[in-house]
């Protein structure tokens, strides 16, 4: 796996967390990585951006990279729209990733918000530059209500375009979960017709660097290069 697109089900959702989680174990394991952030919206010149905060947790030793910047917190076509500056198409994106993949052992390109937000006024969208790239597409996804229905309709979209879903992450795991979140740990992979590969607890961005790092492979699946066991962490939310 050279390039794993990491989209959600929406935003807000912990994207970026997962994706410099993913990175944290690459690293550990020896593996180069890049982040790669298509279009960064609502962060002005000068400001930390996505791809700047998976290095900050991830570790010096990831590649940022980031090609828009655009001011407002809106989809990326409509933030370029009102900044009067050319969109990010997907063919951008495309060979950007696979510039990075020649220097780098994993490309982990995160997109914004759900998987089929507008990129440009054509309509691209995240999962066109998926298709482009044949890369496996990662899906981060909340814990609580709502959240099978936005699975479904983002796993249903993906096999739709013949892209291969490589699983689910919940990307913000409370605390205390109630009956909908500890349901959900059983009833989300069969919804995203995909497997439950990891469970970022809430607040994980908020720890320091160190200790997210040496966390990290606890809460993704071997498949993702951690130790997170999905029957195990079934049980022990239903006890």
């Amino acid at each position: 796996m050279t390039v794993l697109v990491v989209s959600g089900t929406g935003t807000e959702i912990g994207k970026t967390v997962v994706t410099a989680a993913l990175a944290s174990v690459a690293r550990a394991a020896g593996r180069s990585v890049a982040v790669l952030k298509p279009a960064q919206t609502g962060v002005g010149p000068g400001e930390r951006g996505d791809a700047d905060e998976v290095v900050r947790l991830a570790g010096d030793g990831v590649t940022p990279v980031e090609l828009a910047r655009f001011p407002e917190p809106l989809a990326p076509a409509t933030a370029a729209r009102r900044a009067g500056m050319a969109p990010v198409g997907p063919g951008e994106v495309a060979d950007a990733a696979r510039k990075l993949a020649q220097e780098h052992d994993l490309v982990l390109v995160e997109g914004a918000g759900g998987l089929l937000v507008r990129y440009d006024e054509e309509g691209s969208t995240l999962a066109d530059a998926a298709r482009l790239l044949g890369a496996p597409v990662l899906v981060v996804a909340p814990a609580g209500l709502g959240t099978l229905n936005m699975a479904s309709l983002t796993g249903e979209a993906l096999r739709a375009r013949g892209l291969v879903q490589r699983g689910v992450v919940v990307g913000s795991w409370p605390d205390e979960p109630g009956l909908a979140e500890r349901c959900n740990v059983t009833d989300l992979p069969e919804a995203a017709g995909a497997p439950l590969l990891g469970a970022v607890p809430a607040g994980a961005g908020a720890l320091p660097a160190r200790v997210f790092r040496e966390r990290a492979a606890t809460w993704l699946a071997p498949e993702l290069g951690g130790t997170w066991d999905a029957g195990a962490f079934a049980a022990a939310v239903r006890s």
